[in-house]
């Protein structure tokens, strides 16, 4: 804290301004913070996990803790790393490229998938049917680009120009690793730029892709076959393991029109550089030092980290990543204690009261649709901590000499894992992060809030810490996930999780009008000079973080705590919950 500057005129730098000035980024990392600080002290923990699991001989063959440990030492294991080079993938490379004809790569792309090898092309899964949340479906998305983003091909301001010739060198750099001439590979990152360029010009913005009913469209296998023809969808879905859908999710029809007529126009050649380029990207960063190097080349352009981050802290963050169910197990054992599930669970009951009152005190909001979104908040399921049933990756084969091979294998199984869900039952009992992750979500189609063990540790939660702090801190990020339920994305989905619509016209109106003043809000700050802030990109994350902080508020003055006087440190209890906040 810094108590040279008063609090109501730059309560950040009260707040925590001294902590910033002695607390510079550090080289390995690109941002620094609460959340970037509790990740790093967790990497260090799951390293010490890892590295016991490694040593112990005495742990059985097929046990979660050999398992672990074989990975983690597979994974370390740079000499065996550095002597294979790029022998790993030279099948997958040759294979990528002797495609012969849209058909084969189509086969390709399948392939490549299935296998735990790339994703190209367009992006396939398994998940609930958001207007029929109790049903597993197949589902496809744009795709097929190897930028974080389709502005990174369209605009061509100069920050960007220099990111795309990062990324042009990267792909050079790449294919001349695998053995290709200078001017070939310099050749081939012209092909890949430009067919990427035109499949990113289709692709939905991220403003766009927030709505859920922009991105939702549902087509029988024939009619879907009917406006993009080359995939042939019916043999595609069998290729993929997908049997037995009358039905698909398409969540932007027009990229896969694009990508079909690419399909019928492209020289197979260049289909050709695209997937051996996608067989590259995917194995560089798990190779020997040439290809970690030049792949670190490349995200330093996007990011500007100034040094690599160490290997032991890449390949505990890849292990959590790969087999998180069975780390987390050890993981919980050692970090995680009842009594904080217990303490969770209690702040979010008085949360979910402090939602109800402001439910209920809302003026503009008829009583109509009070009552849908106070039926909504009473339905939300909190998952704290881990699954009640841990996954247990039967069949995946782990040892501790073939890294590059273990990774192909845990491709392979989460793939088989994730089709293996149609036709049954949603597994409501699943997490979408792995225990040791330091962050939260709110899953609409289930109406739950999901906090890993991972961020239930300081400086966001603290069992003996005072009711203020952890409020402050853990108590608004739970309100985040609540308010998520309400914001202008999860105010789509009714208290079941099926998207629709359960608000008056009336006070829908309302809604949006609040929504674009908030918006507006957002879209006048600025960044970085003339950087200004997208406020409809980011509107859901500022209603979470308002409406959470709110929320927060008004559970901890519930709290024995919070309807006392008592100072704690020359501080009361509601200047204590802003600043647990804002040191966070």
């Amino acid at each position: 804290m810094d108590f040279t500057v008063k609090p109501g005129d730059d309560f950040e730098n009260y707040a925590g301004g001294i902590w910033i000035k002695n607390n510079p980024v550090p080289a390995k990392e690109t941002r620094w913070g609460s959340f970037t600080i509790l990740r790093d002290f967790n990497v260090k923990a799951v390293r010490e996990i890892l590295m016991e699991s490694a040593a112990d001989k005495s742990a059985k063959p097929g046990s979660v803790k050999r398992r672990v440990g074989d990975f983690y030492t597979a994974a370390m294991d740079s000499l065996a790393i550095e002597k294979a080079g790029f022998t790993p993938v030279i099948p997958d490379y040759k294979r990528a490229g002797s495609v012969q004809d849209a058909a084969q790569v189509i086969d390709e792309v399948i392939y490549e998938r299935t296998n735990g090898v790339a994703n190209p092309l367009f992006g396939f899964f398994v998940g609930q049917d958001r207007k029929h949340p109790t049903i597993m479906v197949a589902q496809f998305s744009q795709g097929g680009t190897s930028m974080p983003d389709r502005d990174y091909y369209l605009k061509a301001d100069p920050r960007t120009k220099k990111i795309q010739a990062a990324h042009s060198t990267y792909i050079t750099t790449l294919f001349v690793l695998a053995g290709e001439t200078e001017e070939s590979a310099k050749k081939k990152a012209e092909i890949i730029f430009a067919l990427e360029k035109k499949l990113a010009a289709a692709q939905m913005s991220r403003v766009e892709m927030r709505d859920p009913y922009k991105t939702y469209s549902k087509f029988s296998v024939g009619d879907f076959t009917k406006k993009s023809p080359s995939f042939d969808w019916a043999s595609t879905l069998t290729k993929l393991k997908a049997t037995g859908q009358d039905s698909i999710l398409v969540n932007s029809p027009k990229f896969f029109s694009l990508a079909d007529s690419l399909l019928k126009a492209t020289p197979i050649g260049e289909w050709q550089a695209y997937l051996q380029w996608n067989v590259l990207r995917s194995a560089a960063p798990y190779l020997s030092k040439p290809f970690v190097d030049a792949s670190f080349a490349y995200n330093q352009a996007l990011s500007g980290q100034k040094i690599q981050t160490p290997r032991w802290q890449r390949m505990s963050s890849l292990t959590d990543g790969t087999i998180g169910e069975l780390l987390g197990q050890l993981y919980v054992e050692k970090h995680f204690k009842p009594e904080a599930k217990m303490r969770m669970d209690e702040m979010i009951k008085n949360l979910v009261k402090a939602y109800e009152i402001r439910i209920k005190k809302l003026e503009w909001m008829s009583d109509v649709t009070k009552q849908k979104a106070l039926d909504k908040l009473k339905a939300f399921t909190p998952k704290i901590g881990y699954p009640e049933k841990w996954r247990t990756y039967d069949g995946l084969e782990i040892t501790s000499q073939t890294f590059y091979q273990n990774l192909r294998n845990a491709g392979k199984w989460s793939y088989e894992d994730m089709v293996s869900q149609l036709g049954k039952p949603v597994d409501k009992k699943r997490f979408g992060m792995t225990p040791p992750t330091v962050n939260a979500y709110y899953n609409p189609v289930n109406n739950e809030i999901v906090f890993p063990a991972g961020i239930l540790q300081f400086p966001f939660f603290h069992m003996d810490a005072d009711d203020a702090f952890n409020y402050g801190g853990i108590g608004a990020v739970i309100g985040h996930e609540i308010s998520h339920g309400f914001d202008d994305s999860g105010s789509q989905y009714d208290k079941d999780g099926t998207l629709r619509n359960w608000w008056t016209p009336e006070d829908l109106t309302k809604f949006k009008a609040l929504s674009k003043l908030l918006q507006e809000q957002y879209d006048a700050y600025t960044v970085l000079d003339s950087v200004h802030v997208n406020g409809k990109l980011t509107l859901g994350e500022n209603i979470g973080d308002l409406g959470g902080l709110n929320a927060a508020d008004e559970a901890c003055k519930m709290t024995k705590q919070g309807q006392s006087n008592k100072k704690i440190d020359g501080f009361t209890h509601d200047q204590r919950f802003f600043l647990a906040w804002a040191q966070v």
